[in-house]
């Protein structure tokens, strides 16, 4: 994930990686064992316990996507101070998370990583032609559905089916309205949902505990069904979403950076440098907060007025790095099950990978809580996260250092605009 800790056992995750590639390639079709049918044996065995794992996975995405927003607009609309400055971030916020998830976009559609694999050798326990008539059949009315979804009759209803789009909208309004009421009743309101939202980090973070048996049984399953060509899919998967976030750090925000900041991007890299180095190392932008306030503000000249609201602010809901992967990651999906994702449905994906990313910042494996609610949205295999978790984690660091340096540069942005005028004046030694 990308703006939280995620330590919990990495060379365990790793070890069950490699363990779930052999054990699994070894117990394809066809394979025997005294006479006994590996794959009709163990098959099953892989796919009940990763379906445990996922549903475990989707049981926290309603009440933690719900009490995440609610709780954050709360809190921002509740804050008198956040007024122009506080909009002006939260502009820029969107703006680069809004740039990254496109380029994203344009990498997986070019690449095509899933296009390697067989769907057929994935489609066994999933219907791929019903899912595929169900999105054609509502592609004729597509936009009326899709503003029915987003305003339903019955929230009761859409919090049990987990609608996606209702939720979110509910969410957004109701976190709204709750800033906007007589203060002692928003605050058991507000106390309420930080309850639900921290009872649901703790919930995840006992999940987590058996992520590498999770993982294990995920990738054997891949494995047992796609034998070792799912590799070479998982390679341009992880090459779309690497090119993806280099295009997105190294040129669209260096872009920002000159023309609208007016400042050296070449300068604002140094100043960060000890920033990104312990987010790449760390695969947490919590764990960095200090350090990152650090270089913004006495290495890169940004006032302390600016720094100490865009910051924190960015580490809990920009996640431009994770907007891009989890759009790169359904796509995957879609492409690996054979399902043909119209321009209609790719631009719902792109809100869902814009919302989401907010949605569900500083919680543990974010983004995979994130591409289920985005794949259960769309109706597409949840089970497809299993074609790519096996490498995760080292996207993990890339992505944590991407949404690093994307807040600083939104304090940059911030602060030129401000009109402050010692950001990046000096060379940093």
């Amino acid at each position: 994930m990308a703006h939280s800790k995620k330590k919990a056992g990495p060379w365990k995750v790793f070890i069950a990686i490699l363990l779930g590639m052999l054990i699994g390639s070894f117990t394809q079709q066809g394979s025997q064992l005294l006479g006994h049918d590996l794959y009709n044996m163990l098959h099953p065995v892989y796919e009940l316990c990763g379906k445990i794992f996922i549903n475990a996975l989707t049981l926290v995405v309603v009440p933690l996507v719900s009490a995440s927003i609610i709780t954050g607009i709360a809190r921002i609309g509740g804050e008198s101070s956040f007024g122009r400055l506080g909009a002006k971030t939260f502009g820029f916020y969107i703006g680069t998370s809004l740039i990254a998830i496109l380029i994203g976009l344009i990498f997986v559609n070019l690449l095509e990583p899933g296009a390697s694999i067989k769907p057929e050798s994935l489609a066994q326990s999933t219907n791929v032609s019903d899912i595929q008539l169900h999105l054609e059949t509502q592609e004729a009315h597509r936009f009326s559905d899709l503003l029915l979804q987003i305003v339903p009759s019955n929230i009761v209803d859409t919090f049990s089916k987990g609608q996606m789009l209702g939720l979110i909208f509910f969410s957004l309004i109701f976190g709204f309205c709750i800033s906007k009421i007589e203060s002692h009743v928003s605050t058991v309101l507000m106390n309420f949902w930080q309850g639900v939202f921290q009872a649901m980090i703790q919930f995840t973070h006992i999940i987590m505990k058996f992520l590498p048996i999770g993982v294990f049984f995920l990738v054997a399953r891949v494995f047992s069904e796609a034998g070792f060509q799912s590799l070479q899919s998982l390679g341009l998967f992880t090459l779309a979403v690497l090119l993806g976030l280099a295009t997105f750090m190294l040129v669209a925000l260096p872009l920002l950076l000159k023309f609208i900041g007016k400042v050296m991007p070449r300068r604002h890299f140094k100043a960060m440098a000890p920033a990104l180095i312990t987010a790449f190392s760390t695969s947490s932008s919590s764990a960095s907060l200090p350090i990152t306030i650090d270089c913004v503000e006495k290495r890169a000249g940004v006032s302390n007025r600016i720094c100490s609201l865009v910051i924190p602010l960015g580490t809990s809901i920009n996640m431009s790095g994770s907007a891009l992967y989890e759009c790169v990651a359904a796509l995957f999906v879609a492409q690996a099950y054979g399902i043909d994702l119209s321009f209609t449905t790719q631009f719902i994906v792109v809100f869902l990978a814009l919302i989401t990313s907010i949605g569900v910042a500083g919680v543990p494996s974010a983004s995979l809580v994130a591409i289920i609610a985005i794949l259960k949205s769309l109706g597409l295999p949840i089970e497809g996260i299993g074609l790519f978790i096996a490498v995760d984690r080292v996207l993990d660091m890339c992505r944590t250092m991407v949404n690093v340096f994307s807040d600083s540069c939104c304090a940059i942005l911030v602060a030129r605009t401000e009109g402050e005028e010692n950001v990046l004046s000096k060379e940093i030694p």
